[in-house]
């Protein structure tokens, strides 16, 4: 097996845990909160999206998803298309909108073109250093491995509100 291939699973991995956060689960589970401050399913999954989107985005060299296909406009959220979600507040939290087809249009576009920039990875490229600002430095691998550690969090965090919200309803 290829690195590449490991890496291609643990993205199919988290994409196919968010899409399961979404099997029947009704347009008002989006927002639900755990406690008034707590972050709801829209918002972990716009979040976890808006990491993946910008981390690798930054490693290709390429325009992230968010703004090169419309997604920032068409979610029309106050703050800044360049936030991803780091210590936002409360009301940011509540401002993401609970519209499935839209969370899930950005997600999948994402993920897509996750899978094809890890589809153009060599062996070698893993090991080129992409960010200094740490010691030891970053390499290409182990970011691509931070933002599958901090989206697999968050899908798991996402998976256990729908949990909540369902058992609150039964």
């Amino acid at each position: 097996m290829k690195q590449s291939d490991i890496l291609v699973d643990a993205f199919d991995r988290i994409h196919e845990v968010v899409h399961a956060v979404f099997e029947d689960l009704p347009p008002e589970a989006l927002t639900y909160r755990i406690d008034p401050d707590a972050n709801t399913i829209a918002w972990l999954v716009w979040h976890l999206t808006r990491v993946q989107d910008d981390h690798v985005a930054g490693v290709a060299g390429s325009e992230q998803v968010w703004t090169s296909n419309g997604w920032a406009e068409r979610f029309g959220l106050p703050f800044d298309s360049s936030d991803i979600g780091y210590g936002q507040s409360s009301a940011d939290v509540a401002a993401v909108p609970a519209e499935r087809e839209l969370l899930l249009g950005y997600h999948d576009a994402t993920h897509k073109r996750t899978l094809e920039y890890l589809r153009s990875l060599s062996p070698a490229d893993l090991d080129v250093v992409v960010d200094e600002n740490w010691t030891p430095a970053v390499t290409l691998g182990v970011r691509l491995i931070s933002v599958i550690a901090d989206d697999l969090q968050h899908a798991g965090q996402a998976a256990y509100v729908a949990g909540v919200y369902r058992r609150l309803q039964s």
